[in-house]
């Protein structure tokens, strides 16, 4: 049990390391860095480097070592086209299956954003995530939950690239407050259509800042 809570411990933490690019990509993974860091020891590191390889966060190569994924533009393609079409079924298994404890938990975080319009970018990015994941809890589909909690991750990291460029992200956040509504409303049509506007509007920031198109 206490081996399970330090590799946990060691996942979230490096994790978190590479989604903000504090860990960059193409970057060298130095384990005995990151033990001194953490204070863990070999096999909570190990355990968590290779459930983050299976996020395809983490690159093992034979005989070279570990390396933190690369950003690529072909592989932001294919993260959005799943993205698009996941995020628009699991929104409308939400309506459906979703709980007034889910939406007002939404409506909380989103209240942060309305009392404090000047919330910095991270603040921002953490309420984008509250409302995603809890949409992916109210689906009830643990599958697809897995599925969409790891995508998501892929494209934090991308948000975290893309910020010195894009500006605040207010737009985003709106959005959500008008999803919200559709959720509470029980229309999954529109719920849906709004999740695919969000979807194709972050799609599109991230290649206009990689590609400039």
């Amino acid at each position: 049990m206490q081996k399970q809570s330090l590799s946990q411990k060691a996942y979230i933490s490096i994790k978190q390391k590479i989604i903000s690019l504090a860990l960059p990509p193409g970057e060298v993974i130095d384990e005995a860095a990151l033990r001194e860091e953490l204070g863990l020891g070999r096999t909570p590191i190990r355990e968590a480097l290779q459930r983050l390889a299976q996020e395809q966060l983490v690159l093992i190569a034979p005989r070279r070592g570990m390396f933190v994924t690369e950003i690529g533009i072909t592989d932001l393609q294919q993260l959005f086209e799943a993205r698009l079409e996941l995020e628009s079924f699991v929104t409308r298994l939400a309506v459906k299956r979703g709980t007034a404890v889910h939406w007002q938990t939404m409506e909380d975080a989103l209240t942060r954003f309305t009392i404090d319009k000047h919330l910095d970018n991270e603040s921002l990015i953490e309420i984008d995530e509250i409302c995603h994941h809890l949409i992916y809890d109210a689906a009830q589909n643990k599958f697809l939950k897995e599925t969409l909690v790891t995508m998501y991750a892929l494209s934090l990291r991308l948000w975290y690239f893309s910020l010195p460029k894009i500006g605040n992200m207010h737009s985003a956040i709106l959005e959500h407050q008008h999803m919200l509504k559709a959720l509470k409303d029980g229309d999954a049509d529109m719920a849906s259509l709004l999740m695919r506007r969000h979807i194709q509007a972050f799609q599109q920031k991230m290649q206009e800042t990689m590609v400039g198109t």
